[in-house]
């Protein structure tokens, strides 16, 4: 059953509907399809584009949809308990306009942010190199400025939109000064040099694609530049705080859905005479599923009304982030349990479920780095 919701207006409760009906028409029939054929479904990106779902936490004026970010948290949600993979991807296009908004000139946002927003054009985010993921201050991927444009050269790992996107958020170091040698640029996918590896071969989130990115002396014009040089890691460091965000609701609403399955599962099938959700030991798995998955919401709506205040937030989006993501292993773990032998094979989601959830522990910082930055920000 579709998640209880107290939304903030009643515009919000009529977006949270739109959001259902377009998943439930355009979505849910076709993600079984489009994950076992690996298939990108870049359609489905243009009709939420259309309908205003890619743009909702940006504002009117730059063609958003002026929404808070608790809003936009569960409209996300609502697409992810329909399709992980569009869910990951819709947070990672907001991750990759996210550069534009925040650092971009006047001029910049004018020309490439409206269609940005409306979908036409898919954005993704280059940060991670093959050595330097948890510590993106070790990239090596640089930019050499010859005149009025530099010239990137260098790799970036795991792409999400990787040979799909339409532009590519990129941070290349521009200096040998560390953390404060990264500048972010803003490449088309047509730009001369740019190519995308073979996709990688995942575990789940099929039909989204992933792939190392190759910059083979890409001229990027200088005016492509976000921000003053070397401000380029403070740019990704800040977008990955609202990115974390979106991966909590993303997990959110995969646990969501599986445990909507399992409730399903538990009601018709029958064991000793009786529905198994009758019986007590399995009842209070489905129960316990059902607290944390509330318990997670609470967390990720908790830090984006801190951030829709203006108040810091940095802390409760690592905390959202690790208990939302570790809560969609364990519920969707629980709800392969509840199907039992079904629940193993093909014929039922839950599985797919289990290896989706595995991944939203890895991406946008391990859980291991968001306990590293919950007890910094504790010792501070």
């Amino acid at each position: 059953m579709p998640a209880q919701r107290l939304m903030p207006t009643d515009e919000s409760v009529d977006l949270i509907d739109l959001t259902r009906s377009i998943v439930d028409k355009e979505l849910r029939p076709v993600i079984a399809d489009l994950d076992a054929s690996a298939t990108f479904p870049r359609d489905v990106f243009r009709t939420l584009g259309r309908a205003g779902l890619l743009s909702l936490p940006y504002p009117e004026e730059v063609g958003g949809g002026g929404q808070p970010y608790e809003v936009y948290l569960q409209a996300l949600e609502e697409i992810a308990s329909a399709s992980a993979s569009v869910g990951v991807g819709v947070s990672v296009h907001a991750l990759s306009c996210f550069g534009l908004f925040t650092a971009g000139t006047d001029d910049q946002k004018q020309a490439w942010l409206p269609e940005m927003l409306s979908g036409e054009l898919l954005g993704a985010y280059c940060l991670s190199e093959a050595h330097a993921g948890s510590d993106p201050a070790a990239m090596r991927t640089r930019a050499v400025r010859d005149g009025d444009d530099y010239v990137i050269t260098g790799a970036k790992a795991w792409t999400t939109h990787g040979g799909k996107a339409d532009f590519y958020k990129v941070m290349a170091r521009t200096s040998d000064d560390g953390g404060r040698g990264i500048s972010c640029f803003l490449v088309p996918a047509d730009t001369p040099g740019l190519r995308a590896d073979n996709p990688e071969q995942k575990m789940g989130l099929m039909s989204s694609t992933t792939a190392t990115m190759l910059f083979d002396g890409v001229r990027v014009p200088a005016d492509r530049r976000l921000g003053a040089e070397g401000q380029g890691l403070p740019i990704a460091l800040a977008g990955l705080d609202a990115g974390r965000l979106g991966i909590a609701a993303v997990a959110t609403g995969l646990a969501q859905e599986a445990l909507d399955v399992a409730v399903a599962y538990a009601k018709e099938r029958e064991a000793f005479g009786k529905a198994i959700i009758d019986h007590q030991g399995l009842a209070f798995v489905l129960a316990d599923m059902a607290a944390s998955i509330e318990s997670a919401r609470a967390t990720y709506l908790a830090a984006a009304r801190l951030k829709d205040a203006g108040r810091p937030y940095s802390r409760q989006a690592s905390i959202a982030k690790m208990v939302c993501t570790d809560n969609a292993m364990k519920v969707t773990t629980d709800a392969v349990q509840v199907l039992g032998g079904a629940g193993y094979t093909k014929d039922f989601p839950v599985e797919r479920f289990m290896r989706e959830a595995k991944v939203m522990q890895i991406f946008e910082g391990t859980n291991q780095i968001q306990r590293l930055v919950i007890s910094r920000s504790l010792a501070r």
